[in-house]
């Protein structure tokens, strides 16, 4: 059993987002993005994964191909496969969201990377 505290991962930068990586298998990826200011990451996009982006803390702004909300604490939604997702802080408070996507990245037929677009903005 492999059992890991999210609160070891949770740490913030004044340069950019910070990402780290929860848990990785053969079939199941997770991370944890802490964002704080305007911080934010995206455009990001998977065509062989879907995710699933739920906020651990703060408020966040998510926009899922042309659609867009706020989510706040424990609030979540479903990144269909192939929709570029971006994820951007939206209040004055840091932001903690947990993203899970399975199959993981780069575990598409030809082995190339699966997530595409810049890593993060601020």
């Amino acid at each position: 059993m492999d059992i890991h505290d999210l609160t070891d991962l949770i740490r913030f930068s004044d340069d950019a987002p910070r990402t780290e990586t929860l848990l990785e298998t053969e079939r199941l990826w997770s991370q944890v993005i802490c964002l704080q200011d305007s911080q934010g990451i995206g455009p990001l996009s998977d065509a062989g994964a879907d995710g699933l982006l739920v906020v651990l803390a703060g408020e966040v702004a998510v926009q899922i191909g042309k659609g867009r909300s706020r989510l706040r604490q424990w609030g979540g939604v479903v990144v269909p496969a192939g929709e570029e997702l971006t994820i951007r802080n939206a209040s004055s408070e840091p932001g903690v969201v947990l993203v899970v996507t399975a199959p993981p990245p780069g575990a598409g037929e030809d082995g190339a990377a699966a997530y595409e677009g810049p890593d993060a903005t601020t």
